[in-house]
């Protein structure tokens, strides 16, 4: 069963799509711990990011990081924090979290409730940057 991820790439689902080309996606987590949290994944479903092939893995990374540029722009912050989990969805993904400090990626915070229309307002923006 393709996973939650798969299903977004392939608009099963939808998303707030910031970017893709033929290898990643990117978009907006919808539970955010800050806005312009986005999430980024390797089309190709894999569970593990270090079960990810090494060109691929070099690719996400190459890719995550001209998104966090651009978000870099829109949202206010020191820097782009980066964090992987993997344990949440079965299909590995890179968090981009704005960060102005060390305690600010925390996914233990309660998360943002945004609108439809702050999810895209921010989305746009950022897209707008690459």
């Amino acid at each position: 069963m393709a996973s939650i991820f798969s299903r977004i790439i392939n608009g099963e689902i939808p998303s707030y799509k910031i970017a893709e080309d033929e290898n990643y996606f990117a978009f907006l987590d919808i539970n955010p711990i800050v806005k312009g949290h986005t999430l980024v994944i390797p089309k190709k479903e894999v569970d593990y990011i270090f079960d990810v092939d090494d060109n691929a893995l070099a690719g996400l990374i190459l890719f995550s990081k001209r998104i966090s540029k651009a978000i870099e722009k829109v949202v206010p912050c020191k820097r782009i924090g980066i964090a992987v989990l993997g344990l949440e969805v079965p299909h590995a993904h890179i968090h981009l979290v704005p960060i102005n400090g060390g305690n600010d990626i925390d996914f233990s915070k309660p998360k943002l409730k945004l609108t439809q229309d702050e999810f895209l307002d921010i989305a746009a923006k950022i897209k707008s940057f690459l």
